[in-house]
C-alpha cells in the first residue's frame, strides 16, 4: 500500500515538474529524464544534472542518500522548553515544593537545599543498606541511579578477579590487603591490574573515600580504637579535601614492588603526588622517568606544570621551568590541550604583576595553535589583571577586549572553573563603575545556555548583588525598579546591603514614597532585625517633611519598625535601642499627628539612657504649643534638664513666652535652668583642670 502511494505521489510530482507537452508523452509521462530529475532532487541534494533535455541516459546516476539525523533523547523536551520564558513571579525551580516550605531569604534557601540533599542521602543510604527490598524497577526507561548499588565485594577467594572487584568498589584498604595476599601466595599480578590499583591509591591519597552520606555509622577498627583523642581531633579537622601525600605510603610501596613499570605507572604516581601537594617528589619521579627513556602524556605534563608553580623559587625561575617543560612537550611530540594553557594561567595568578606579560603570551600561543580559550581561561586573565579594586589604566582596558570577543558566543563546559567567569567579570564591572559593560556581561550570560555557568548559589548571589548594586548606582530609577521586580526574588534573595543601595537610589531620584514597600519586602526576605537597614529607612523618612498622606504611611512604617525593636528586646537579655532610631520614630509620630505614641517614645529615652536631639525636643515643643499643653512643655524641660542638655535654657524661655503658666511653675523652671547651668559650669571647670594638668 505504501509503495503504491509513493509511486502515485512521484507520478503526480513528475507531472508538476515537466512542461505540458511532456505530460502527453506516454500514458503517465514517466520519462528517463524525469526519473533522473526526481532522484537528483530528493536524494542527491546538491548533485547537478548535466543532461540535455530529451537526451537518452547512457549510464546510471549515483544516488547520494543524506545522513540520517540523530536526535537527542531530550530533543522534544528542549524544543518545548524553548517556547517558555522564565516566570519572574515564581521561585526558582529547585524551591518549588510545598508553598509553606518556599524559602524567603538566603539563609532559608541554603537550609532548604541542605535539607533536600540530606533527604536524598538518607534515601540512598536506606536503599543501599537494604537492596533486596528495592529490586522492582518501575522507571521506564531504566534509570540506573534509582536502583540500589552494591558496595560489598561478592568474590571471597584470593584472586586477581577479587582484587579488580575491590578496586572497582573503591575499597582502598581491602584492595591493598588483597594485593599483599596475592604477593604472599606467589601470584603474579598483571601490570594492568597493578596500574588500576595505583590509580585508586593516588586518587584518594591512600585513604578511604568519604561516603556520600556522612551520617552513616561505621564500625571502628582496632587501630582507630587505640588512637588517642588528639589524633581523632586532627583527623576530624583535616577532612578528605586536605589529604597530603605521606612518605612511604602504600602507593610508593606497591610502585617499588612492581617488577616492571611502564609510562602509565609513572604518570599515575606523578599526578597523585601533585594532587596531594608533593611537588618535589613528583619532579624527582619525572627525572627518573626520563632516565628510563619513557614519555609522559599531556595530563601528566599539566600536573608537572602545576608542581613547578608550587616550588619555593622565585617567579622568574618558576616561569623558566614552565617554559622548559613546554620545550620537552615539543621534544616528546606531545600536543598541549586546553587544560595545559589553563594550568599555566592558573599558576601565573600567583606571580602577581610578573605574570601579566607571560599570560598574554600564553593566550596568543593558544590562538596560534588553534585552541579556543574557555571561560576559565578568561577568568584567570581577569583575576591576574584585576587583582585590586582600582586597576591600572592599561589593564582596565583588557576587560573590554575580552567582552567584545565573547559577545554573542555560546559555550559548553570545558573546564571545572568555567562557572567562575561571570562572577569575576561582574566584579570588575562593579569596580570600574561601568554599567554598559555590566549589561554586556549580563547579555552574554543570557545567550543560549550560558546561564548554566552562573555557578552555585553563593556565586549566583554575588553576581546578581554586584549587578543590581551597579544598577542602583548608575541606572535611572524606573529601570532599576523594573530590574528589581524581574530579579527579586525569582533569581536571588537580596542581602541587606542590596536593599540599602536601592534605598539610596530612591533617595537620589526623590522617590521616597516607595520606602514602605521596600520595608515590607525586606521583612519578607528575612531582614527584620537588620539594624543598619532599619536605621537607613528611618533616616530617609525623617530627613524632610512630606505631604500628610505620605507622613501617615511613614508613621505606620515607623510603628512596624518599632515593634521589631520591641520583639528584639524580648529575645535579648541586654536590649539596646539605637539613639538614632528612637529620635526618628518619635519625629515620624509627631509629624503624622500620633502625639500620644510620640510622647511615649520620650519614656524610652530615659529607659535606655539615650540622649534626644535638639531638633526632636524643638518639635515636641511645637507639638505642645499646637495642643496648648503647658504640662507637656514643662515635662520636656525636665527631660532636657535630666540629661543636662544646653538646649534646656532655650526651651525654658519658649515655655515662659508661649504658655500661660503660674508663678510656681516659673520658679520650678528657673531652678531646672540653674541646675543645668551649674552642671555645665562644673563640667567646663573639670575640663579646664584636665587641660592644666596636661600642660
Amino acid at each position: 500500500m505504501a509503495a503504491v502511494a509513493s509511486g502515485r505521489w512521484l507520478r503526480f510530482h513528475c507531472r508538476l515538474c515537466l512542461p505540458l507537452t511532456d505530460r502527453r508523452a506516454g500514458s503517465c509521462g514517466w520519462t528517463p529524464s524525469c526519473r533522473v530529475f526526481i532522484f537528483c532532487r530528493f536524494y542527491s541534494g546538491s548533485a547537478a544534472l548535466s543532461k540535455v533535455e530529451g537526451a537518452d541516459v547512457t549510464g546510471t546516476e549515483e544516488v547520494v542518500i543524506p545522513k540520517r539525523k540523530i536526535w537527542d533523547k531530550v530533543a522534544v523536551l528542549q524544543a518545548l522548553a524553548s517556547t517558555v520564558n522564565r516566570d519572574t513571579t515564581a521561585v526558582p525551580y529547585a524551591f518549588q515544593d510545598d508553598p509553606y516550605l518556599i524559602p524567603t531569604s538566603s539563609a532559608e534557601s541554603r537550609s532548604f537545599l541542605l535539607a533536600k540533599k540530606s533527604g536524598e542521602n538518607a534515601a540512598k543510604f536506606i536503599i543501599n543498606s537494604h537492596p533486596k527490598y528495592f529490586q522492582k524497577d518501575i522507571a521506564e526507561p531504566h534509570i540506573p541511579c534509582l536502583m540500589p548499588e552494591y558496595f560489598e565485594p561478592q568474590i571471597e577467594d584470593i584472586s586477581e578477579a577479587a582484587l579488580k572487584e575491590r578496586i572497582r568498589l573503591k575499597k582502598v584498604k581491602a584492595s591493598v590487603d588483597m594485593f599483599d595476599q596475592l604477593l604472599q601466595a606467589g601470584t603474579t599480578v598483571s601490570l594492568e591490574t597493578t596500574n588500576s590499583l595505583l590509580d585508586l591509591l593516588c586518587y584518594y591519597g591512600d585513604q578511604e573515600p568519604l561516603a556520600d552520606y556522612h551520617f552513616q555509622q561505621r564500625e571502628k577498627s582496632e587501630e582507630l580504637e587505640e588512637a588517642t583523642e588528639e589524633n581523632n581531633e586532627k583527623s576530624k579537622k583535616g577532612g578528605h579535601q586536605f589529604v597530603t601525600w605521606r612518605a612511604k605510603n602504600n602507593a610508593e610501596r606497591i610502585f617499588a614492588l612492581m617488577p616492571e613499570k611502564n609510562a602509565y605507572s609513572y604518570c599515575t604516581m606523578i599526578r597523585g603526588m601533585v594532587k596531594h601537594r608533593a611537588p618535589m617528589q613528583a619532579l624527582n619521579l619525572y627525572t627518573e622517568l626520563l632516565n628510563n627513556r619513557l614519555h609522559v602524556d599531556v595530563y601528566t605534563f599539566n600536573s608537572l606544570i602545576e608542581a613547578t608553580a608550587m616550588t619555593n623559587e622565585k617567579f622568574e625561575e618558576k616561569w623558566n621551568n614552565i617554559l622548559e617543560l613546554l620545550k620537552q612537550m615539543v621534544a616528546q611530540k606531545v600536543k598541549p590541550n586546553l587544560q595545559t594553557f589553563n594550568t599555566i594561567l592558573k599558576c601565573l595568578r600567583r606571580f602577581y604583576a610578573f605574570g601579566r606579560l607571560p599570560a598574554l603570551q600564553t593566550l596568543r600561543e593558544m590562538k596560534a595553535i588553534g585552541i579556543e580559550p574557555s571561560l576559565a581561561t578568561y577568568h584567570y586573565i581577569i583575576q591576574l589583571f584585576y587583582q585590586y579594586e582600582n586597576p591600572a589604566k592599561a589593564s582596565s582596558l583588557l576587560i573590554y577586549d575580552i567582552m567584545n570577543h565573547l559577545t554573542g558566543k555560546k559555550f559548553s563546559p570545558r573546564d571545572p572553573d568555567d562557572d567562575m567567569f561571570f562572577q569575576s567579570a561582574m566584579r570588575v564591572c562593579s569596580s570600574l563603575r561601568d554599567l554598559e559593560l555590566a549589561y554586556q556581561v549580563h547579555g552574554l550570560l543570557n545567550t543560549g545556555d550560558n546561564r548554566k555557568f552562573i555557578g552555585p548559589d553563593q556565586r549566583r548571589n554575588f553576581y546578581y548583588s554586584k549587578f543590581f548594586s551597579l544598577l542602583c548606582l548608575m541606572e535611572q530609577i524606573d529601570v532599576t525598579l523594573k530590574w528589581y521586580k524581574d530579579l527579586i526574588p525569582s533569581v536571588f534573595f537580596p542581602h541587606s546591603q542590596t536593599l540599602i543601595d536601592l534605598l539610596q537610589a530612591l533617595d537620589v531620584a526623590n522617590r521616597l514614597e516607595m520606602i514602605p514597600q521596600i520595608w515590607k519586602d525586606s521583612k519578607e526576605y528575612g531582614h527584620t532585625f537588620r539594624n543598619d537597614l532599619k536605621e537607613e529607612i528611618l533616616t530617609l523618612m525623617t530627613r524632610d517633611r512630606h505631604p500628610a498622606e505620605l507622613q501617615v504611611a511613614f508613621a505606620d512604617c515607623a510603628a512596624d519598625i518599632k515593634s521589631t525593636y520591641e520583639s528584639q528586646d524580648a529575645r535579648q537579655k541586654a536590649p539596646d535601642w539605637p539613639a538614632n532610631a528612637l529620635n526618628c520614630i518619635a519625629v515620624l509620630f509627631l509629624r503624622a499627628g500620633r502625639t500620644q505614641e510620640a510622647w511615649k517614645m520620650l519614656g524610652l529615652f530615659k529607659k535606655h539612657n539615650k540622649i534626644p536631639r535638639n531638633e526632636l525636643l524643638n518639635e515636641f515643643m511645637d507639638s505642645a504649643k499646637a495642643s496648648n499643653s503647658p504640662a507637656q512643655a514643662i515635662e520636656l524641660v525636665k527631660l532636657a534638664s535630666a540629661f543636662s542638655l544646653p538646649v534646656c535654657e532655650v526651651l525654658t524661655q519658649r515655655v515662659i513666652a508661649d504658655f500661660a503658666i503660674s508663678q510656681e511653675q516659673k520658679e520650678a523652671l528657673g531652678n531646672l535652668t540653674a541646675l543645668t547651668s551649674d552642671s555645665d559650669s562644673d563640667s567646663s571647670s573639670d575640663s579646664d583642670g584636665d587641660i592644666g594638668e596636661g600642660k
